[in-house]
């Protein structure tokens, strides 16, 4: 869609021109992708700030982890190789796939702008929370900070992003990528937008985390020192939600429903991975 209120696209070389064409001024926003951008009109918007120009590498690999920069294509992540010891390798594309769009928006769609977008069903953000995800995020002053990207989604298009603040990349530890894990997915169609995702994660100390998105419009994470029973695991669930966000409500699944499929899910999950009877 053709956006006809903006005046300028600045393309960005680095961080000083990055703050000083992006302050956290009313009527500007960052572009990678564009593909939501682009998607529907955005009568406040006037001027767009380039990421891609920054030349960010997409991925990289250290000790410490995987890194995933904020200009980095969905479609990219899904595509990683696999490493060495990375249990947790699966779950990439499995979150990847989950994404409702065909191949050639995949490939387009960043996962800076999937996160910061924050819709519930967010693909990179369930991935995210699933892996103990920390999210880089530079500031129009010059600081950087680091959040879980579990506390930066607070819910349904909302984020803890600060005036002119850019998310730089998400980083996922070398210890979560080792997890074993599971994936359970739900939608009314079978092409349909996730209405229910839940994923678990066994690490290597017997540690355990459940991670729900899509469901509720911000993510839940559960932590335990050792696998709970799926019985138990469905209640902690259910009351994390219920006394927290709550279930969430659109065109694609009655809250109800979500609880009951998310709940089957999350039992499952827990079976998969070893949990107790």
């Amino acid at each position: 869609m053709d956006l006809n209120t903006i005046g300028a696209i600045i393309a960005v070389r680095d961080r000083a021109a990055l703050a000083a064409a992006h302050p956290g001024a009313a009527g500007t926003a960052v572009l990678a992708g564009g593909t939501w951008l682009f998607s529907c009109e955005q009568p406040h918007l006037r001027t767009l700030v380039d990421l891609t120009a920054l030349g960010w590498e997409p991925w990289s690999v250290s000790p410490a982890g995987l890194r995933l920069a904020a200009t980095c294509p969905v479609a990219e992540v899904g595509a990683l190789p696999a490493r060495p010891g990375w249990a947790a390798h699966p779950l990439l594309r499995q979150c990847v796939r989950a994404l409702l769009a065909p191949p050639k928006v995949r490939a387009v769609a960043t996962v800076g702008g999937n996160v910061c977008l924050a819709l519930p069903a967010g693909a990179v953000t369930s991935l995210a929370v699933a892996l103990d995800g920390t999210a880089e995020l530079w500031g129009a002053d010059g600081s950087t900070r680091h959040l879980p990207v579990a506390d930066l989604v607070v819910g349904d298009r909302r984020t803890a992003l600060r005036p002119g603040e850019v998310l730089r990349a998400v980083d996922l530890p070398e210890r979560a990528l080792r997890g074993r894990t599971a994936f359970r997915r739900t939608s009314l169609h079978r092409l349909g937008r996730s209405a229910s995702l839940v994923t678990g994660r066994l690490d290597g100390d017997g540690s355990f985390t459940l991670a729900v998105t899509a469901a509720v419009p911000r993510p839940v994470v559960l932590r335990h020192p050792v696998a709970p029973s799926p019985a138990q695991a469905a209640a902690q669930v259910a009351a994390a939600v219920e006394g927290g966000p709550g279930w969430f409500d659109d065109v694609h699944g009655a809250p109800d429903w979500r609880r009951a499929v998310t709940l089957r899910s999350v039992a499952e999950v827990v079976q998969e991975l070893g949990g107790a009877s």
